[in-house]
């Protein structure tokens, strides 16, 4: 009876190894633990979508060196669905805190205020914003990974992007009966909108 030949040295160092994943997660921990707080709209939850991603990477995952990073992000995605379970039938707002926005982004205040719009839309509406705009995930794999089907994703990515545009549009028109012939008053609105929950 013939025997199988052995698996190559070469065809081994063709996958990550443990070391290499750790080293992924070490080299992109704020991206990937930014990626995490995206999904779950909370700290605590995020630090744990971030840890168990790193376990289920070095457990014996056999993927390509090449895409390591690619997995370690999709490993982090598939924690997040797992954890709240998004569902376009129930979803609800994260009550997220500015203090956690703050401490988790320490960038700009841009960036900051970009990431706390995003923590504001629905948990399905997150999710479907960051997997397919964010990590440019297509609407197949979003409608796989959710469960739902790729119409849902595309109404719902079209829901996401309203909701985000909607507050920079309201702040930079003036508000109606602006009967000021001063320039800076008319741009200017009397009263600063909250982006809508």
């Amino acid at each position: 009876m013939p025997r199988k030949p052995p698996i190559s040295n070469e065809r081994s160092q063709a996958y990550a190894t443990r070391i290499e994943f750790c080293r992924v997660f070490a080299e992109n921990m704020d991206n990937l633990h930014l990626l995490s707080f995206l999904l779950t709209a909370d700290l605590a939850k995020a630090e744990e979508c971030f840890v168990s991603g790193l376990e289920n990477c070095v457990e014996g995952t056999y993927v390509f060196r090449d895409w390591a990073r690619y997995w370690a992000r999709r490993t982090i995605i598939q924690n997040a669905i797992r954890m709240l379970a998004p569902s376009k039938n129930h979803s609800t707002v994260a009550d997220v805190t500015s203090d956690a926005v703050g401490c988790s982004a320490g960038r700009t205040q841009d960036t900051d205020y970009a990431i706390a719009r995003i923590l504001r839309l629905e948990h399905f509406e997150r999710f479907v914003f960051v997997m397919s705009v964010l990590e440019k995930y297509s609407d197949q794999d979003c409608s796989v990974l959710l469960g739902c089907s790729r119409q849902d994703v595309g109404e719902t990515r079209m829901r996401a992007l309203l909701h985000l545009a909607e507050p920079d549009r309201l702040r930079t028109v003036a508000p109606s009966g602006c009967d000021s012939s001063d320039p800076e008053e008319a741009q200017t609105p009397e009263v600063q909108l909250e982006p809508q929950s």
